[in-house]
């Protein structure tokens, strides 16, 4: 019964690396679901090799860790005080230390081959079939197609009180940013204020967005579909309340879009930014502390009291 035990104990975290990537592979939409476990479905080439590297390193790791435990368990049973009352002296086994250098540079290796692949393929497009300017406000998104027309619109998050069925709290926008299906799409990525980061897990993508520069990554979406994001870069008060909808197309129902959009957003004036909070003063007297401005913020809206 103790052996079966210390087996069942090794092999637990085998199985539940096995489970998570069983999970990885199994979630039914490019959003998060409740208890979830694993990654998003991937929507990418680039998504997809990030995957593949995690259940490569997962099965890496968690191998070292079962081997070391092993390890552990047969010094303390093997080399007991009990068993040895007089133990070796040996100080050098030149078989061994051949072996536990080796043998991690090899693991190095096995690792660093993909790792150098998935990072050059993900650096950049050398052959993009369109551009798309991404630039990052407190708190919303702004997109531009210089490619279409130099058309640009903002993309705001939808609150709570205007969802619509189907929508989702928190990441759903008013205005999607459309991509094409099968093409390379080379994204440049700016902010107008301060440091925001555009980041879509299904599709492996997340660069960050700088102010006075402009960085590039890129995608290639490989079916329809709608896929989210946030700023995962702490922003300001509404860092939480700036998602990112990526709709998916075909090439034709793209290039119905575009010459949609351009009539709806080339001839449009700038709007100004519309504020994702609502602010409301309410004072309250406070002997105390006269003067001093409270701010509790509520997902969607900003109530300032002063006391």
């Amino acid at each position: 019964m103790k052996r079966n035990g210390w087996i069942a104990l090794c092999l637990a975290p085998l199985a539940v690396a096995l489970v998570w990537m069983v999970g990885s592979g199994s979630a039914g939409a490019a959003v998060p679901e409740p208890w979830q476990l694993g990654f998003q479905p991937a929507g990418s080439p680039m998504k997809a090799m990030m995957n593949d590297m995690h259940n490569l390193l997962l099965v890496i790791i968690t191998a070292i860790s079962l081997f070391v435990l092993a390890l552990l368990l047969y010094v303390i049973f093997r080399f007991s005080a009990a068993k040895n009352p007089n133990p070796s002296r040996t100080a050098h086994n030149t078989t061994i230390e051949i072996i536990w250098t080796v043998v991690p540079v090899l693991i190095l290796i096995v690792i660093a081959i993909p790792s150098f692949r998935l990072l050059y393929f993900a650096d950049k497009t050398r052959e993009a079939d369109l551009t798309v300017k991404v630039s990052g406000h407190q708190w919303y998104w702004s997109y531009e197609y210089p490619d279409h027309g130099e058309f640009k619109f903002d993309s705001y998050m939808v609150p709570t009180n205007e969802l619509k069925p189907g929508q989702i709290r928190l990441l759903e926008v008013d205005n999607r940013i459309v991509l094409p299906v099968g093409q390379n799409v080379r994204i440049l990525v700016t902010a107008a204020d301060v440091m925001h980061s555009w980041f879509v897990p299904a599709l492996g993508v997340q660069m960050y967005a700088i102010p006075g520069r402009t960085n590039e990554t890129w995608v290639r979406i490989d079916k329809e579909g709608v896929y989210y994001g946030q700023c995962n870069q702490i922003c300001g008060v509404n860092h939480g309340f700036m998602p990112i909808a990526v709709e998916a197309v075909s090439r034709e129902r793209f290039a119905a879009w575009t010459e949609e959009a351009k009539r709806k957003f080339a001839d449009a004036p700038a709007a100004a930014p519309a504020p994702t909070t609502a602010i409301a003063a309410t004072p309250a007297a406070s002997p105390e502390t006269p003067g001093v401005a409270q701010a509790t913020l509520e997902p969607g809206a900003l109530t300032v009291a002063t006391r």
